[in-house]
């Protein structure tokens, strides 16, 4: 079965924790993995960022907006319990338990209106302004939704922009797109453009060293998205290879490859790799190949490391933070650094 979305982790998580005793968020995580009977594949399909699981992600994300309505609480780092409101909730036996569901409380109210972002203020009621509409995707799909939708619309305007530049420019781009891959190390005089006539089907190459003993070549054709390179031109650049004593090269096009093209150089003795225009603009977009970046927005969360820290831990980190303003010394009885002029408040002189 698909993994539930964080929504529908809320009744199960919460009928988890009734006992009302303290949990560790790991081993609900596990727990509720199994009774969705999750695959192994689906438990470890990771977020786009690589940092986190998406199942266990759904479950923080669910178990965040049971703590907001106050149906559960944090108890410690990593760690949770059911409040007598969550209690009273599963007592109720609700059908569903949901955003939806969740409006009933005046905290969970209060917290998505803070939540909301608003490009301008309306003459909105107070109880129609708070009002949010649901949806199944956890706060993180739904930036990185958009983010795609963003991204797709810019590929669409660069392979636009592609189509109506010069053969030789579109010829250019990709040298120029093949060295920021790293092909062809730090030099600066590693890609050539040899396309013209008589070029034997060759419009680029790539020296993989300084003394030209490894190279790559390329073909680029600018064609019309509705018109696919088909086998007899991957057959013909093959042959350009050969004529070339290589075994690298790289067909790159705007629109894409037909199935025996691909068949042809999936067997082929040579490495040939097929780029179509769909994955030009991805690898343009991941190597900031004609694209500049507009805007950062990065996603935080609470460190619980820090909060997790003693005071003793909590007052060294300002010391050592502030050593290019204070005249530090070391303590002798617990070596910590404390302004010259004070006495650290664990040594035997503070008592």
């Amino acid at each position: 079965m698909p993994i539930p979305d964080y929504q529908t982790l809320m009744p199960p998580l919460l009928k988890a924790v009734a006992d009302g005793q303290e949990h560790r968020i790991g081993d609900i995580t596990e727990r509720l993995a199994n009774e969705f009977q999750l695959t192994q594949e689906e438990r470890q399909q990771l977020l786009p960022s690589g940092t986190q699981t998406s199942f266990s992600n759904r479950v923080g994300w669910a178990k965040s907006y049971l703590v907001q309505a106050g149906l559960l609480e944090t108890t410690k780092r990593a760690h949770f319990k059911i409040t007598d409101r969550g209690l009273s909730t599963l007592a109720e036996n609700p059908q569903r338990i949901d955003n939806e569901f969740l409006f009933r409380f005046p905290e969970f109210v209060s917290f998505r209106s803070r939540s909301r972002v608003s490009d301008s203020v309306t003459a909105t009621a107070p109880t129609e302004a708070t009002i949010v509409p649901t949806q199944a995707q956890t706060p993180d799909e739904i930036v990185r939704n958009t983010v795609k939708q963003i991204e797709t619309a810019l590929k669409k305007e660069l392979l636009d922009r592609i189509l109506a530049a010069s053969p030789a420019f579109f010829e250019s781009l990709i040298v120029h797109l093949l060295l920021a891959m790293g092909y062809g190390g730090s030099r600066e005089d590693a890609g050539q453009i040899v396309g013209k006539s008589g070029d034997g089907g060759i419009d680029g190459i790539i020296d993989q060293d300084s003394l030209g003993l490894d190279r790559v070549y390329i073909q680029a054709k600018k064609y019309n998205r509705d018109n696919s390179v088909s086998e007899p031109e991957i057959r013909a650049f093959s042959g350009s290879l050969g004529a070339a004593k290589a075994n690298k090269g790289v067909f790159v096009t705007t629109s894409s490859f037909t199935l025996p093209a691909q068949s042809f150089a999936e067997r082929h003795p040579f490495r040939i790799v097929l780029i179509d225009g769909d994955q030009l603009t991805t690898l343009m977009l991941r190597h900031n190949v004609g694209v500049r970046t507009e805007e950062s927005l990065y996603l935080k969360r609470v460190d619980e490391d820090f909060f997790s820290m003693n005071e003793y831990q909590t007052a060294g980190i300002y010391f050592r933070n502030s050593s290019n303003s204070l005249n530090l010394k070391m303590c002798p009885f617990c070596l910590a650094e404390i302004p010259a002029a004070s006495i650290c408040f664990k040594s035997p002189a503070s008592y």
